[in-house]
């Protein structure tokens, strides 16, 4: 008899929520341009160099509407005109494909 797949588990705002093993987190970092795995590895992370500390707050605020949408809140580093985002999914303990999905979601729309 054949073992049936568990499907993956998934939260309200959509995406898979599994914790993603050490080695899936750097093949997908491969496609990330710009960013790369946090201190500890508990994350990946982005910093965004803005022109002005009040195009690093509109910045802050449109990845804010993006985060709402999905139901996955970054933490935000605020240093004038750079903006650090880290993502990882903290019910799952780690770094989920989740996180991936918004950090492609953020780079993918024009500023």
């Amino acid at each position: 008899m054949a073992k049936s797949k568990k499907a993956p588990e998934t939260t309200s705002g959509g995406g898979e929520r599994r914790k993603l093993r050490a080695e899936e987190v750097t093949q997908r970092l491969g496609a990330l341009a710009g960013w790369s795995l946090g201190r500890g590895g508990g994350a990946i992370e982005r910093t965004y160099v803005l022109p002005s500390f009040r195009a690093s707050l509109a910045f802050v605020g449109f990845v804010g509407e993006l985060a709402e949408a999905k139901n996955h809140h970054p933490d935000v580093d605020i240093r004038y005109n750079q903006v650090t985002l880290r993502l990882s999914t903290h019910d799952a303990g780690g770094i989920t494909p989740k996180d991936f999905e918004l950090a492609r979601l953020v780079d993918s729309v024009e500023r």
